[in-house]
């Protein structure tokens, strides 16, 4: 018997793997929210898929989403890095990961952990909407425009209510699987 799942996921086996494996589900630990973190602020204006596909290239460039390393990169570093073609080569996206990696970390004295921080906006657990269909996921909610304004009045860039709202189905802090769908 087929699987049912989520219907944007069946373009191909890494997207069908990125939804059965790892798409909303709750992710606590700091350095894999990092890591979402950059990836949805470089899909800005492009799709999940193109930056899903280009990953392991994303982690081999940003030193494995080192923050703290990432804190510190030399202009030399952002001049390579604008050079890999394995990437996307948007300066203005490229700074902002740097930004926002120190910014990540202001986070984490203030709070003791950037997961203990976000996951605060919604109460610790996962919001279940519990979805029919795709047409009722939202690209934003109430709790996105608060997260993307509290986050851009901290200094993070490229950080608007639709990138924060996708940061949170990707690390499960809302499950917006559908209810036919074999993953919920």
């Amino acid at each position: 018997m087929e699987k049912i799942r989520c219907g944007w996921c069946e373009k191909d086996d890494l997207y069908r793997a990125y939804h059965d494996k790892e798409w909303g589900r709750p992710v606590y630990d700091d350095k894999t929210i990092f890591e979402f973190l950059i990836l949805e602020s470089f899909q800005a204006g492009l799709s999940w898929y193109t930056i899903l596909s280009k990953r392991e290239n994303f982690r081999k460039a940003f030193d494995h989403f080192d923050y703290q390393k990432m804190a510190v990169y030399s202009e030399h570093k952002i001049e390579e890095l604008m050079n890999d073609s394995g990437i996307i080569r948007n300066r203005m996206k490229i700074l902002a990961a740097v930004t926002n990696a120190q910014k990540f970390m202001e986070v984490q004295k203030e709070f003791g952990s950037f997961s203990q921080y976000i996951w605060n906006f919604v109460g610790g657990k996962p919001i279940d909407h519990q979805p029919e269909t795709l047409a009722d996921v939202p690209a934003t909610t109430e709790i996105s425009d608060n997260i993307s304004k509290d986050l851009k009045k901290r200094g993070f860039k490229f950080m608007g209510s639709t990138v924060v709202y996708a940061h949170m189905q990707a690390t499960g802090m809302v499950n917006d699987h559908i209810k036919s769908c074999f993953v919920r």
